[in-house]
């Protein structure tokens, strides 16, 4: 129930704990005070002048208002026949209505967007970010940075990331494509338009990650002692200005290069970072029923034998993206004779930093005896 501070009279009053009332007209939790300082004692003079630092006042009961009913994040998929074919566009993943979110956001903090490229031309792609992380899903070309002199040349598999300091302005790369391309692109604007900021110091320089470093990385671990009892057999990509605290791509974004190999299934774990996977390579061999072989599994629970609990099942395609919402565990599976390949990226640098990433990792499976 609403209540609102009745006014007070009196010198000795003033002193004393504020009465509390009723509102007929605040909501189930809210409280309007917005009378306070209408009274006739010269002592609420000044509070009568400030009326409108009192409009906005809400008060609301702890235990029915600590967690808040709000929207969630949805499990959705952004699908690759949407930057095969068509004009030379930006393709936004914009799930800001299920989130009931002001602002364009595939989760609450980032926002991912498929940057289509045809032969020959160009397009540019604008953000009032502090980090901007590009994966080149297919095709060659460059991207010209705004105030930068020196250029990044790209081609398939290669990632870079890019800082700003240029406050509301939003940071301008130009793509241009010397083969057919398609970037996947993922930024912190939303980040900070709900923060109500704008980015002023550049948090690192522009990286650049090729296709050929990190699968060389990858191979090189995958000879390891113990890569068979691993969650996960893939790379986490970091940055000089990390190294020595987070270790993520940048100070708000994280991303993991994964392999999944043929006839595998990955353990599941978890963690308070919503993840956008981009599946980078998989199957597109069918079981009997018609359905992917490649997929992962995700639910908020684990079942007796540390598996996912009536799960939801996304299935993989070359290209495309799926949101996995935060705290659910998730597993990848891979039925086909093919190795599988996904990029999630995620708000982890951000979290990790706040100490609040959480991540944990189901047990691993009891040997028979």
């Amino acid at each position: 129930m609403a209540t609102v501070f009745s006014e007070t009279k009196g010198e000795d009053e003033v002193r004393k704990q504020p009465k509390l009332e009723k509102s007929a007209d605040s909501g189930d939790n809210g409280v309007d005070v917005s009378h306070v300082g209408q009274g006739q004692n010269e002592n609420f003079k000044g509070m009568r002048k400030n009326k409108r630092s009192f409009d906005d006042v809400r008060i609301f009961e702890y235990t029915s208002a600590a967690n808040p009913d709000m929207n969630e994040q949805p499990v959705l998929a952004h699908d690759a026949s949407q930057h095969r074919s068509g004009p030379s566009r930006v393709i936004p993943f914009d799930l800001s209505e299920a989130m009931d979110i002001a602002y364009p956001a595939t989760s609450p903090n980032l926002l991912a967007s498929f940057i289509r490229i045809v032969e020959g031309e160009s397009v540019e792609s604008q953000a009032v970010a502090t980090s901007q992380g590009f994966y080149v899903i297919r095709g060659s070309g460059k991207s010209v940075i705004s105030g930068e002199i020196e250029e990044v040349e790209w081609e398939e598999g290669d990632l870079f990331v890019v800082p700003s300091k240029e406050g509301g302005n939003a940071k301008s790369v130009v793509h241009s494509a010397t083969k057919d391309a398609a970037i996947y692109w993922v930024s912190d604007e939303p980040l900070l338009k709900y923060l109500g900021v704008a980015p002023i110091v550049e948090k690192f320089n522009i990286t650049h990650f090729t296709r050929e470093a990190m699968l060389n990385e990858v191979e090189r671990i995958s000879h390891e002692p113990g890569v068979e009892h691993r969650n996960r057999m893939g790379i986490l990509l970091g940055n000089k200005s990390t190294e020595d605290n987070t270790k993520t791509l940048t100070h708000t974004l994280w991303s993991l290069l994964n392999v999944l190999p043929a006839g595998d299934a990955q353990r599941p774990h978890r963690h308070n970072s919503v993840a956008l996977d981009l599946c980078v390579s998989a199957s597109t061999a069918v079981n009997a029923d018609g359905k992917a072989k490649v997929y992962t599994l995700m639910g908020p629970e684990l079942d007796e034998d540390g598996w996912v609990k009536d799960p939801v099942k996304c299935e993989w395609t070359t290209g495309s993206v799926f949101t996995t919402p935060p705290g659910w565990w998730h597993s990848h599976h891979n039925e086909s004779d093919e190795a599988a390949w996904v990029l999630p990226m995620q708000d982890a640098g951000l979290l990790t930093h706040q100490r609040i990433l959480d991540i944990r990792f189901a047990p691993p499976l009891k040997r028979a005896k």
